[in-house]
């Protein structure tokens, strides 16, 4: 998998990946203190984030980090301008 990410938030490490047009795909959640599995998309269903947070809601804070660290990392923040 190219461009796989890690985000970890509330305990809990999501592996994702950029895929085409800079969509999120969400590959799985793991426990952060000892790598067990909470959840995994196949590879013919990774979900995108919006599906992630519709499946599994009460992972929110999880899913912010991923929409944020996506935002910081991924998308070139405005020139500042000066007056």
């Amino acid at each position: 998998m190219d461009d796989v990410r890690r985000t970890e938030a509330d305990g809990l490490y999501v592996t994702w990946r950029l895929v085409q047009h800079h969509m999120i795909s969400i590959v799985a959640v793991h426990n952060a203190s000892d790598a067990s599995l909470v959840v995994t998309f196949g590879p013919d269903m990774f979900s995108d984030l919006a599906q992630a947070r519709e499946l599994l809601p009460k992972l929110t804070k999880l899913w912010d980090a991923v929409r944020h660290d996506y935002w910081t990392n991924f998308i070139a923040p405005h020139p500042q301008v000066t007056r």
